[in-house]
């Protein structure tokens, strides 16, 4: 592949060209293309209507991912400075950061799903069980399509189970139009931040505030894509594959 053609290139040249405003040590350039890859530079995110239920899977999941891994490696950089690119190279800290990664990642999925699930329930007027129902549907293909990451740890099942527990016994018709069911994510990050609980117990008011305000963002733009009325028509009940 010619270099104007490697996505992988832009990553590096936007890295390098950080690195030469903010970092003193020079890195390699494998260093530089595996930073890209968890910062998610080059990565758009679709703004197009979300009209189907396979389409409202795949902003929950887009839009978590994007969430998690800004909050975790935006604390990360806050805590190392200009030391940051160095963690990536030292196997011990990226698995560390892997794990964890993984378990934030499902945690945002429980809170974006779960509010989708308040606005198709508060837009529709569909009842609980029919939105349950979708919104099951729709975490179980994520988590079909994630499957279970050997770098996520043991206890990644357990963090997926909380996930499915949570929308199925879940009342949609109790909450409003607001954060307060962003209530997962924040605690995942400061739980699983791979920082030392000596430095990492002051953190704790901003760790959680910096993904709650990611989370503004996010809800806005659900707002305005969001046709609840199509995706509650395109839904299948059990047995048909309801074009989700």
């Amino acid at each position: 592949m010619s270099p104007e053609n490697n996505p992988s290139s832009g990553i590096v040249s936007q890295l390098e060209s950080w690195a030469k405003r903010n970092i003193n040590p020079l890195f390699s350039k494998d260093t530089w293309i595996t930073l890209g890859e968890y910062i998610g530079l080059g990565r758009p995110v679709s703004n197009r209507p979300i009209t189907t239920a396979r389409e409202l899977g795949s902003f929950v999941s887009s839009r978590s991912s994007h969430v998690a891994q800004s909050a975790l490696y935006g604390y990360l950089k806050t805590r190392a400075g200009t030391r940051f690119p160095e963690l990536f190279e030292n196997p011990k800290m990226l698995a560390s950061i892997n794990l964890a990664k993984w378990h934030i990642y499902i945690a945002c999925i429980s809170d974006l799903a779960a509010y989708m699930g308040v606005l198709l329930h508060l837009r529709t007027g569909s009842d609980n069980d029919k939105v349950v129902r979708l919104m099951s549907r729709v975490v179980d293909d994520i988590v079909d399509e994630i499957g279970m990451p050997d770098e996520a740890g043991d206890d990644f099942h357990e963090s997926v189970e909380a996930l499915k527990i949570r929308i199925e016994n879940m009342d949609f018709s109790m909450h409003e139009d607001g954060d307060a069911v962003f209530s997962v994510s924040p605690d995942a990050l400061y739980k699983w931040s791979p920082i030392a609980d000596e430095l990492k117990r002051f953190d704790r008011t901003p760790v959680k505030n910096s993904v709650r305000f990611r989370w503004k963002d996010v809800r806005e733009t659900a707002r305005n894509l969001f046709d609840a009325q199509a995706v509650i028509e395109s839904f299948g009940e059990p047995g048909s594959s309801g074009s989700a």
